[in-house]
């Protein structure tokens, strides 16, 4: 059955149709003949508790540089949808909560993918902490003494924002690092919240796996190897993208966590694994669809499409 999918997300004249995760699933959704609505968050509105967005009806086609063609921007009720795709990109700040609760108004008489509840009360660098067994040594903290106090322990370490992402703002510190103090002087005027401070893991350099779950279950996977002069392998930051099969103990990962998606509601999670340990639970915008296809694995458009489908018929 045809359904009507309103994607929240950023602006679509900017993306990267080469690599965006948002754009094969709405090319997806074309394909099994469904209508296809987007609009970006700041478009969102309530009024006396009915949740409203402004919308522009697009037609996609996979060709870079002419990739849609929208038509007249109205006014949609949330309601009169089927389906949300909750699609913008992190920051994971206050206009990015604001979000969630608008869509939990709607949601699940209009099906939002992911659960907008979950993603509020899911933030990917703290999430991952209910599996400690599963992670490298971790700290959470903005506290100097207790930052200096793990660094002694572990001596080289990876120091990042806890709301982060694509890899801005990593950087590894070295044993007795004599730029330490200037780190935790920047961190500490940019930064309000607390920092995530891990062991840094040396075999980073042989690729940081991503791993798509669709449901809480592992689909496929992309190894991302950093370039030789950085420690982040994130595909913006020049990542290479390696072909990848899950080993034992990333199956044994998934398996682990994939019932606390699957209740969670998080239907579409990518998750990182370094060296066999878990280091990032990806609820918000997951990435990686696109990149596993290029690289030999499955078109997972799909399976988070049937996933969807089948929620609904519930």
């Amino acid at each position: 059955m045809p359904l009507i999918v309103a994607v929240q997300m950023d602006p679509i004249e900017r993306i990267n149709v080469a690599s965006d995760s948002t754009f094969a699933l709405m090319l997806e959704a074309k394909a099994r003949g469904h209508s296809l609505l987007v609009y970006t968050p700041d478009k969102l509105s309530m009024r006396d508790g009915k949740v409203t967005a402004r919308v522009r009806p697009v037609e996609v086609r996979d060709v870079v540089g002419d990739h849609f063609t929208a038509g007249e921007e109205r006014v949609v009720d949330l309601r009169d949808t089927q389906i949300v795709l909750m699609r913008q990109d992190p920051p994971f700040d206050l206009a990015y909560i604001t979000a969630t609760h608008l869509l939990e108004r709607v949601h699940p008489e209009t099906f939002v993918v992911n659960n907008p509840s979950s993603v509020r009360n899911a933030p990917e660098k703290i999430f991952v902490t209910e599996f400690p067994d599963l992670m490298p040594p971790t700290l959470i903290s903005r506290d100097r003494a207790a930052i200096e106090g793990f660094h002694k322990e572990h001596g080289e370490i990876v120091m990042k924002p806890l709301h982060g992402h694509g890899g801005a703002s990593v950087f590894k510190v070295g044993v007795q690092d004599p730029n330490f103090g200037s780190l935790y002087d920047l961190f500490a005027a940019t930064f309000k919240e607390a920092w995530v401070v891990q062991r840094f893991l040396p075999q980073v350099t042989k690729g940081d796996k991503r791993i798509i779950l669709i449901d809480g279950v592992a689909k496929g996977a992309v190894n991302r190897v950093p370039q030789p002069n950085d420690i982040r392998s994130n595909m913006v930051r020049g990542g290479a993208a390696e072909a990848a099969q899950l080993s034992p103990r990333e199956r044994e990962i998934c398996e682990r966590i994939g019932p606390a998606l699957k209740e969670r509601g998080l239907l579409f999670v990518g998750i990182d694994v370094i060296d066999g340990y878990l280091t990032e639970i990806n609820v918000t915008c997951p990435t990686g669809i696109r990149a596993i296809r290029k690289t030999g694995g499955p078109d997972l458009a799909a399976p988070i499409w049937d996933a969807i489908e089948e929620k609904l018929k519930r």
